[in-house]
C-alpha cells in the first residue's frame, strides 16, 4: 500500500493551517509529522507532534526518520502555502520509489494574481555543497536510504542543532546520490521573499555565527569522508624571485561606467604607500564617455595605463588576464571594480604588508556595503569571517564568495589565469589558489562596495540566478575533483 510521510514545521499562521487542511483531504494513506516547540494535540491519529526547538538538528532529523513508517518522506522546507495535483503526486512517488537516489526534488509553480509562473530548480552536482542550495518548497527522501544516512558514522559522530539536515543530505549524496526531476510538481501560493536583496548576506549576520560554525563542521567532515580536504601544508612563495616594472598594480576592468570610473581612479591614485605602484585600466570598448574620462586621467598621470583590448569578446576575466600579463604589471595585482572605492588612502599599503606578513599568494580584504552615495546599507561590514586561517581553504567551497578587495601575487595568478567570464571569475581563481597556497585575510573594512542599479548583479532574474549558481557549482565540482586527485597522489607516495 502506497504511503507517504509529510514533515512540516509549525508556524502559528493561516499558511500552516491551510497546508494541514490540504494534506488531510488527500485520499491515499499518509502520516503527518509536525515539528514545533509547543505541543498541540490532534484528534487525527495520522498527525503526530515532534517537540523540538531545532527542526534541523541531528537529533530531530534522526527522530523523524525513525518515526516514518512509509517508504517516502515529503519534507516541506519553508513557510509556504503548498498544494499539488494528487494524481501527479502519486505518479511522482512511484517514480521516486523506482529510482536509486536517496533525495529527489522537482521544479514548482508559483501561483499569484491569477497566473502561474514556473520556477525551475537547477541540477544537483558534486559541487552543489552550499548549505542554502535551493531544492524548492519541498523535497523527497527515500526512508530506507535516509535511515542508512543517520546511522552513518559521520552523522552519528556529530550533535548539531542547526546543521543536521544539511549533514543528512551530504551523506545521502555519498550513499546514493541526489536527483533533480525537471518538471513542476508543487504549486506555491505564497512564498516569503526578501525585498531588499540582502538575503545573499544573511549568513554573515553575527546572529548566525553558531549556525555557520555548525555548517562548517558538517562540511569539513564531509570533505574528509570524500578525501577532498585541502591543507594544512601549503606551498611557499618567493616574492623576490622575479623582477617587476613596479611593486603593485591596481587593476580596473571597465565598460560603460561614466558615472563611477573617475571616482574609482582617484581612489587608486591618491593612495599613500612606501612603494611604487601604477593603475591599469582595461577599457573594454566602452560606448559612453568612459574612454574619454580614462584617457584624460592617463594623459595627466604617467602611472595610469589605459588599455583597450584588441579583442572584442573579453569578459571581466579576460580583461584581468590582459592586465596581469602586461609588461608593466606589478609584483602584486589588486582589484578595484569600476564602481567601487578604497575606504581610505592606506588600503594598498595594508594589502602589501599582509602579503609579506603571511607569506601568502592571495590577500582578501573586507568591505562596507553602501549605496551610490556611499551611505551604508545593511548588513554593513562584509568580512567573510567564515574564512579562517585554520580551515578557510575548505570552508570556502561551502559559500559563494571570498570577499573584496582581492589581491594576487602576480606570478601565481599568471600561471592560473582567469576564465573569460563576468561572473565567478574571481571565485574560480581563488579556489585554485587556496588549494595550494596560503590566503591572507584582512577582517577590517578597507573597501567600499557600491550597490546601485548599474551593478551587473542588480535585479537578476530567476534564470540568471540559476545560471550563476549552476556555474559556481560547476567550479566547486571541478575543485573537489582536483583536491581528491591531489590527496590520492599523496596517499600513494
Amino acid at each position: 500500500m502506497l504511503a507517504v510521510t509529510f514533515v512540516l514545521q509549525f508556524y502559528n499562521n493561516e499558511i500552516f493551517k491551510s497546508n494541514i487542511e490540504f494534506l488531510n483531504r488527500l485520499s491515499f494513506y499518509k502520516k503527518i509529522i509536525i515539528i514545533g516547540n509547543n505541543e498541540i494535540r490532534f484528534e487525527d491519529k495520522t498527525i503526530s507532534w515532534l517537540k523540538s526547538d531545532f527542526p534541523f538538528s541531528t537529533k530531530t532529523v534522526s527522530e523523524i526518520i525513525a518515526a516514518s513508517h512509509s517508504q517516502v518522506i515529503c519534507w516541506f522546507l519553508n513557510d509556504s502555502k503548498i498544494n499539488f495535483d494528487e494524481t501527479k503526486f502519486l505518479s511522482a512517488v512511484e517514480e521516486i520509489m523506482e529510482s536509486k537516489e536517496g533525495l529527489l526534488y522537482f521544479d514548482y509553480n508559483i501561483l499569484a494574481e491569477n497566473k502561474t509562473e514556473l520556477q525551475k530548480t537547477i541540477e544537483y552536482q558534486p559541487g552543489s555543497v552550499r548549505d542554502d542550495f535551493d531544492f524548492g518548497p519541498a523535497l523527497f527522501l527515500k526512508t530506507e536510504i535516509a535511515q542508512k544516512a543517520v546511522n552513518h558514522k559521520l552523522f552519528k559522530n556529530h550533535n548539531l542543532k542547526f546543521a543536521g539536515f544539511y549533514l543528512l543530505r551530504l551523506i545521502i549524496f555519498i550513499l546514493n546520490g541526489i536527483k533533480h526531476i525537471p518538471r513542476p510538481l508543487f504549486n506555491v501560493v505564497f512564498m516569503q521573499k526578501a525585498e531588499t536583496g540582502e538575503e545573499q548576506f544573511n549568513y554573515l549576520d553575527p546572529s548566525n555565527t553558531e549556525v555557520q560554525k555548525e555548517m562548517e563542521i558538517a562540511f569539513t567532515g564531509y570533505l574528509k569522508e570524500i578525501n577532498a580536504l585541502a591543507g594544512p601544508d601549503f606551498q611557499t612563495v618567493n616574492f623576490s624571485a622575479e623582477n617587476f616594472y613596479t611593486d603593485l598594480s591596481v587593476i580596473i576592468p571597465v565598460k560603460n561606467r561614466e558615472k563611477t570610473i573617475a571616482d574609482a581612479i582617484q581612489s587608486a591614485i591618491f593612495q599613500h604607500t612606501n612603494f611604487e605602484f601604477n593603475v591599469i585600466v582595461v577599457d573594454n570598448h566602452s560606448t559612453d564617455k568612459t574612454t574619454e574620462i580614462v584617457r584624460e586621467f592617463a594623459l595627466q598621470n604617467k602611472n595610469i595605463i589605459h588599455l583597450i583590448p584588441e579583442q572584442t569578446d573579453l569578459e571581466i576575466g579576460g580583461c584581468w588576464n590582459l592586465a596581469v600579463n602586461h609588461s608593466k604589471c606589478g609584483r602584486f595585482a589588486v582589484q578595484l571594480d569600476s564602481d567601487d572605492l578604497y575606504i581610505d588612502q592606506y588600503t594598498l599599503q595594508h594589502i602589501k604588508d599582509k602579503f609579506y606578513k603571511d607569506e601568502c599568494a592571495m590577500v582578501v580584504g573586507s568591505y562596507n556595503l553602501t549605496d551610490f552615495n556611499l551611505n551604508t546599507l545593511p548588513p554593513g561590514i562584509i568580512n567573510h569571517k567564515e574564512w579562517t586561517i585554520e580551515n578557510g581553504a575548505n570552508n570556502i567551497l561551502r559559500v559563494n564568495g571570498f570577499g573584496a578587495p582581492r589581491a594576487f601575487f602576480t606570478p601565481v595568478i599568471r600561471e592560473i589565469g582567469f576564465p573569460n567570464v563576468s561572473y565567478g571569475e574571481d571565485y574560480s581563481v581563488g579556489l585554485a589558489i587556496s588549494r595550494k597556497y596560503a590566503v591572507g585575510r584582512i577582517y577590517e573594512p578597507i573597501y567600499l562596495c557600491r550597490r546601485w542599479s548599474g551593478n551587473t548583479d542588480a535585479s537578476l532574474t530567476r534564470e540568471q540566478t540559476n545560471r550563476n549558481n549552476f556555474y559556481k557549482d560547476q567550479l566547486r565540482t571541478n575543485e573537489i575533483s582536483i583536491r581528491q586527485e591531489l590527496n590520492n597522489r599523496k596517499l600513494k607516495k
